[in-house]
């Protein structure tokens, strides 16, 4: 049924995709309407497809190769539905179907609004879906079948997507990549339909937040996977998968801020359009590096045939947009100049310049080996020291402009004016560099991440109390009541202040990095070994089977200070039918200071023991900072009090 259901989903995508380009260029809006249908049947029979992948995985249907290899009669129920996205197929079956739902979602939540922009829009999302019903039908079918009697038992799923991160993570990331063709779209049907107005700004925004949210959501799962999965202690190596869903996550970052000054100036009309396309252009392209094989990575699926389908299709999407946008230059024109760069205008651009900056280090980083190995023969290797050499001092220039851009004014700031409210973020730099300086940190980029994370707080929190202070003295409310009624009154803007204190936590969680302390020893039961304040007693080791694997247990008494902390038990994992990739299943003992981490790296029989110690400082600020993250995003997203669009409605009712 779902191999039938994806056969009839491809057409229909066709006729959906033909007949909203007919019903815009005639202004036809029986053409449009049925394209609607098209894409609700569309989203129909994708979401039949996918149910019938998801039931043979659970019925154990092992006639379907896709279900073969990635599934097991052992394999728990949890990772059998995420199985579902583990391969090439079934990760393409759930973007097309994320893809179908958001386009219906997009139709059903629009009817009757944006009539000139939704056949466009519709049109722009549909051949979007033709494409990827096109691989899913002719180049990579999830629901192929082995030829003869089907096997007893499937091959398995990978032991290192065996983790409860690997649920989550790939959802994640895809939700964002997906929901940020929807920007795209409506950005280009807003040039196509020749439109001047900020329409499109206002119909994506929701949209663009909510895929910003799930992308850096899903970048720091994935980070939090590797630090639990692979062993090595880290969370993010530069790794070129892992460059590509930073690249769009930092262009879209970069749009959310520029479009403030669309809306309030009327400028940076053709950046914001360029920032949208090239977002999307990246999702693409990050896509395309995962699943050519042209790079090599722990997170990339095999080889395939699809780089060249990718390729066509970004070569697509570049050209229609630069041609669109040249065709319709004049409507980008700006309504005014930018009169001063000490106002919030100059500080939205600097950002932007950092981040774009940020956006090509990475992306050349992750294109040069293949680039180099093309022009030369030799792959050229680029380090994380390449990456960090770069990255960090634009990293702190960011943080800086966190801070200050609360304090500018539109249009420009005085001098007198920044130098009265800076003075207590100043003195927070000041104390924070000290305190830094206090507890034992001698790395100046660390330094400086703790110095002006305290800078950025301060400013806030400044500017926070000088607002309650103004809406005080016109109401006449105490400062505190002031401080409510503002906060209230302003949750995007406060669940924005929000999201910036969740970035200044994980850069504080990532300024611990330069305070790690690492020892490796080979241990007989009975020895110890000590770690920074850490001393750890090598107990016993254990040969553990269960239904799928087998497991070598070790546990580990830990003391600190002479006083007992409890026990640590890495151990490796050996799954069946894939005895030669063993897992190594990492312990930690963690707080808010820091992560006590032991990965089992080797043993043998006699119960010598290898392991790698880690003491990790700050570590669980990075996961904290994402839950900060994601309150301040709830807030901006559903700002909550009456809508705007009512109150205007009422306005002129009355």
């Amino acid at each position: 049924m779902g191999s039938a259901a994806l056969i009839v989903a491809f057409p229909v995508a066709i006729y959906g995709m033909a007949a909203s380009l007919f019903g815009a260029i005639r202004h036809k809006d029986e053409f449009v309407r049925s394209a609607g249908y098209a894409v609700y049947l569309n989203f129909f029979l994708v979401t039949a497809a996918a149910v019938s992948l998801l039931h043979a995985f659970i019925a154990r249907d092992f006639s379907l190769q896709y279900v073969y290899e990635y599934s097991s009669r052992s394999l728990s129920g949890f990772y059998t539905i995420s199985a579902f996205w583990a391969g090439q197929e079934g990760s393409l079956l759930l973007w097309m179907w994320l893809l179908a739902f958001f386009t219906a979602l997009v139709v059903f939540t629009n009817r009757g609004r944006y009539r000139d922009l939704m056949p466009w829009v519709i049109h722009i999302l549909m051949l979007n879906g033709v494409f990827f019903l096109l691989l899913l039908n002719f180049v990579t079918d999830p629901f192929l079948a082995i030829p003869g009697q089907s096997p007893g038992d499937g091959y398995g799923l990978n032991p290192l997507l065996q983790n409860p991160g690997m649920v989550y993570h790939p959802p994640a990331l895809f939700i964002g990549y997906v929901g940020l063709a929807i920007p795209f779209a409506f950005a280009m049907a807003s040039l196509l339909a020749g439109r001047r107005d900020d329409a499109w700004i206002t119909a994506i925004r929701r949209w663009t937040i909510f895929s910003w949210f799930f992308l850096g959501a899903g970048i720091l799962l994935g980070a939090q996977w590797a630090y639990v999965e692979l062993g090595w202690g880290g969370y993010w190596s530069w790794d070129p998968v892992e460059n590509a869903s930073l690249m769009p996550w930092l262009t879209v970052t970069a749009f959310l801020h520029s479009v403030i000054i669309q809306k309030k100036k009327g400028m940076l009309k053709f950046w914001n359009l360029f920032l949208v396309i090239i977002t999307y252009f990246l999702v693409i392209f990050g896509t395309f590096i995962t699943r050519s094989g042209v790079i090599s990575s722990v997170h990339a699926f095999g080889k395939s045939s699809l780089g060249t389908f990718f390729l066509v299709f970004m070569t697509l999407i570049a050209t229609a947009g630069v041609a669109v946008v040249w065709r319709r230059r004049p409507l980008l024109l700006p309504e005014t100049n930018l009169k001063s760069l000490s106002g919030k205008e100059g500080g939205f651009i600097l950002n932007n310049f950092i981040m774009t900056l940020m956006m090509f280090t990475v992306l050349w980083g992750t294109v040069l080996p293949v680039v180099s190995e093309i022009t030369t023969g030799t792959k050229v290797a680029v380090g994380a020291g390449f990456y960090n050499h770069i990255i960090g001092p634009l990293a702190i220039v960011l943080l800086i402009l966190m801070g200050v851009c609360p304090h500018l004014d539109w249009g420009g700031t005085t001098v007198r004016n920044m130098l009265r409210r800076f003075i207590l973020p100043g003195f927070a730099v000041l104390a924070g560099g000290g305190l830094a300086w206090g507890v034992g940190v001698r790395a100046p980029i660390s330094i400086l991440l703790i110095a002006f994370s305290a800078f950025v707080v301060a400013s806030i929190i400044e500017e926070s109390i000088n607002s309650a202070i103004s809406n005080g003295k016109n109401t006449g409310k105490p400062i505190a009541r002031a401080l409510r009624r503002v906060m209230a009154g302003g949750r995007r803007r406060y669940g924005g202040y929000l999201i910036h204190i969740g970035i200044v936590v994980i850069f504080l969680g990532l300024s611990g990095a330069t305070l790690n302390r690492a020892a490796i020893a080979t241990l007989y039961p009975g020895e110890s070994m000590k770690v920074g304040q850490y001393t750890l007693r090598y107990e016993k080791m254990g040969w553990i089977p269960s239904r799928d694997r087998l497991a070598v247990k070790t546990r580990l008494k830990v003391y600190r200070k002479g006083k007992t902390l409890g026990y640590l038990t890495p151990e490796r994992r050996f799954y069946g039918g894939r005895e030669k990739q063993p897992t190594s299943e990492v312990a930690i003992l963690g707080n808010w200071k820091e992560d006590l981490y032991v990965a089992l790296t080797g043993y043998d029989r006699d119960e010598r023991a290898s392991f790698r110690v880690l003491v990790e400082p700050m570590v669980s600020w990075l996961w904290a900072g994402g839950y900060i993250i994601a309150l301040g995003t709830m807030l901006v997203l559903f700002p909550g009090g009456i809508p705007t669009r009512v109150l205007r409605e009422r306005k002129v009712a009355r």
